[in-house]
């Protein structure tokens, strides 16, 4: 075989002159005359002849299909048609509810499989994997991302890199921020020492990581990341994927007191989203303007843009994302002096969660594994998790159900409920030790060593307070193996 039918196997094009063959209702004869014998049509569908490119033109013209089509199974007009069912399936996920951008999705992916399309069957998957993530079926998600990879495993890297950095975010909602980081971080170095310094890939990847670093507190590396963004930002024309990136900037500047910078950069990320009509990105701006303004004492405004956000996730019923909204507004309510209604709102986000047993006080500070060759963890989001589930646990927003347990603490510890209180902290101390949320195990330990020490307990208080001095004493470092290599720039 020459040109194009050199890519295919004798024995794939053999198939699929048969199979084309078949559907037109020809025989041998009719299809091979008058250039050819029957008898060279069944060896070449039986895959034992590599047919010449004279032969192959002469059997586009007899099946009515382009040359094209007939050596590497792809129809232009098949291409075209799900191309476009793949814009339409994302305009779904972008304005709608991700279950109605599913059945899009899964169209595509199964029109796909059938004609053997891998580009557009991988695009699918990856649509599907998104959709998962936005409801919270994060072990679906996983799955979906995972069947990306395995589909261009042949691919070079950059290909695969949507998905790594789909699987990383589902472990990061998991509340597994370790093996998150690893993910990223290992593409990072490959891409690196590899060579293939792709502008997009690189931008994907230290974008999604400052949301781990930052909650690991590995403060100095988030810093790091966001600034390579920010140099690869000119490099890339993706509006969406930079409006993300302000967001992660954000978030940076947020941790350094700069509420100004940040909310500067978040507006730039609205304004882009707004023009591409992303709702749950833009429902995500909402979300961290509201955190900008709570943590520069803005209460009001906080509780305002808050609330626009859980409306809109609610809207497209993403669930897993609405829950951590109403938490971080319940922190607002009570700081509003509004305890009844956060207590309201905190109370059924925890109903099926599982609460960790209490302890008196947190054990030894132990050193996790480096993040060099990790494990991961066994849940992702437990069986039979589905959109419909509104509740956090430990497998599903571990950090956000371990901010819920803070705030209930600390609602009880105002009003006196001493019992509640600490085992609130503790199970709040339960899920976010899983998770290595350096910065809020530190404040935890805090909490908990006050309430021990106002009641006596004076031992158990130390030990809080020595476990909370040892999540910060060194902000990720005992978590994460050295930074990944940077790019050159």
């Amino acid at each position: 075989m020459t040109g194009a039918a050199g890519a295919e196997s004798t024995a794939e094009l053999g198939r699929r002159v048969l199979r084309l063959r078949t559907e037109r209702g020809f025989t041998q004869r009719q299809l091979a005359e008058p250039a050819y014998t029957a008898a060279y049509v069944s060896t070449l569908e039986a895959g034992k002849v590599r047919p010449s490119e004279a032969a192959l033109r002469h059997l586009a013209d007899r099946l009515g299909v382009s040359y094209e089509e007939l050596t590497t199974g792809r129809s232009p007009r098949d291409a075209t048609r799900l191309r476009a069912a793949l814009t339409d399936a994302r305009r779904a996920l972008a304005t709608g509810a991700a279950e109605d951008a599913t059945g899009l999705f899964e169209e595509v992916r199964d029109e796909a499989e059938r004609l053997g399309f891998a580009e557009e069957r991988s695009a699918a998957l990856l649509g599907l994997g998104d959709c998962a993530l936005e409801t919270g079926e994060l072990t679906l998600a996983r799955d979906h991302f995972e069947d990306v990879e395995r589909l261009l495993a042949g691919e070079p890297l950059p290909r695969r890199i949507p998905a790594i950095r789909g699987r990383a975010v589902a472990h990061l909602l998991a509340g597994e921020l370790r093996y998150s980081c690893y993910l990223l971080e290992s593409a990072i170095d490959e891409l690196n020492a590899s060579g293939l310094h792709d502008p997009y890939a690189l931008l994907l990847l230290y974008t999604a990581a400052i949301a781990p670093y930052m909650d690991m507190g590995a403060h100095a590396r988030a810093v790091r990341a966001a600034e390579l963004a920010l140099a690869l930002a000119p490099s890339v024309d993706d509006p969406g994927l930079i409006a993300r990136m302000h967001r992660g900037v954000a978030r940076t500047l947020i941790a350094e007191g700069r509420t100004a910078e940040a909310d500067a950069s978040l507006a730039k990320a609205q304004e882009l989203y707004e023009q591409l009509r992303i709702h749950t990105d833009l429902a995500h701006c909402h979300w961290m303007r509201g955190y900008v303004h709570a943590q520069d004492g803005n209460l009001e405004r906080a509780e305002r843009e808050l609330r626009t956000a859980r409306d809109m996730l609610a809207s497209k019923r993403a669930a897993l994302f609405t829950v951590q909204v109403e938490v971080e507004l319940a922190d607002v309510l009570r700081r509003r002096g509004r305890t009844a209604e956060a207590e309201a709102l905190l109370l059924p986000l925890l109903a099926r969660s599982p609460a960790p047993e209490p302890v008196d006080a947190p054990g030894p500070v132990e050193t996790p594994e480096p993040a060099t060759t990790p494990e991961p963890m066994t849940a992702h989001g437990g069986p039979g998790a589905t959109a419909d589930e509104a509740g956090l646990t430990a497998e599903r927003g571990a950090v956000h159900a371990g901010g819920a347990h803070r705030l209930l603490g600390l609602i009880a510890d105002e009003r006196g409920d001493v019992e509640a209180a600490e085992e609130h902290y503790c199970a709040a101390l339960s899920l976010l030790e899983r998770t290595g949320a350096a910065g809020d195990l530190a404040d935890l330990c805090r909490l908990l060593g006050d309430l021990l020490r106002r009641e006596g307990r004076l031992e158990a208080a130390m030990d809080a307070y020595r476990t909370g001095l040892g999540h910060r004493a060194a902000p990720g470092t005992t978590t994460l193996g050295p930074a990944p290599a940077e790019p050159p720039m």
